[in-house]
């Protein structure tokens, strides 16, 4: 064999073993599954995680709020179950008290809370004791159901749960007394008018009574930021009105608020 046909076949074999060892696209794969071992998968986030950052999100607004506030990690919100009393009342049940056992509760003695009572509903005001503690601009109504004042704003004479006759304040004046001087069928239906004029009125001021009522105890069952809640009922007989004496008038302020003439666009 000839030199040059020699090194022909040389490098012929030469290149043969360079496409043998030149890996294929596919050999990695190849070799991976020739082994049994999986690529490794994207990583996921976990839901402990989330948990673990939302937590961090919460302890600094928290702590940010509470700095900012001095009084609130809820950005000046206090939810009810923050508020240990309210907690406490919860877990204990609704109170059922006489009004002699509600009168301990007026704020005299401070390791007790503060109650008041609202048309015979009792409520929890320990969260305001300057208002309604001793001293307090509102002491008078702590340890009692002082609803007519509440709804005639007399102050001194009308801390009583009695409402009866209240309604009066909203009933025009002019419709106290009967219309005179008419005679015949005229003077009659002039008399039939305003005792339909009056039944309306009457009725109407009722409904204003429980619209003043209802307020008072929005307020105090859960407005103010929750800071007051309901704890509980007085202990009343039937018929406990009745034994409390003549119906009331009323009071000077009452009366002076009554309106003079009736709207008969409202009625």
């Amino acid at each position: 064999m000839s030199t040059s046909n020699l090194r022909l076949r040389n490098l012929g074999n030469t290149k043969a073993e360079q496409r043998s060892a030149t890996p294929s696209p596919n050999s990695d794969q190849d070799e991976v599954q020739a082994f049994g071992v999986n690529s490794p998968a994207p990583r996921s986030i976990s839901t402990l995680e989330v948990l673990r950052v939302l937590a961090g999100l919460f302890l600094l607004s928290s702590s940010l709020s509470y700095f900012v506030t001095n009084d609130s990690i809820f950005w000046g919100y206090k939810p009810s179950f923050t508020r240990l009393s309210r907690v406490q009342a919860w877990m204990r049940g609704p109170l059922l008290l006489t009004e002699s056992e509600l009168s301990i509760y007026n704020g005299t003695d401070s390791a007790l809370p503060i109650y008041l009572a609202l048309n015979s509903t009792i409520y929890d005001v320990s969260a305001s004791p300057h208002l309604y503690g001793l001293g307090g601009s509102y002491h008078f109504f702590s340890g009692r159901d002082a609803t007519r004042a509440f709804v005639t704003g007399c102050f001194d004479e009308d801390l009583t749960p009695d409402i009866r006759g209240v309604e009066e304040m909203f009933v025009p004046e002019d419709l106290d007394v009967e219309p005179v001087g008419a005679e015949g069928e005229e003077g009659k239906k002039a008399k039939r008018d305003w005792k339909i004029r009056r039944e309306r009125a009457w009725r109407l001021a009722r409904v204003r009574v429980r619209e003043s009522v209802k307020g008072w105890q929005q307020v105090f069952d859960g407005g103010k930021g929750g800071k007051y809640f309901r704890v509980g009922r007085v202990k009343r007989e039937e018929g406990w009105e009745e034994r409390l004496g003549e119906q009331r008038n009323l009071c000077k302020q009452a009366r002076g608020q009554r309106p003079k003439i009736e709207d008969r666009e409202v009625a």
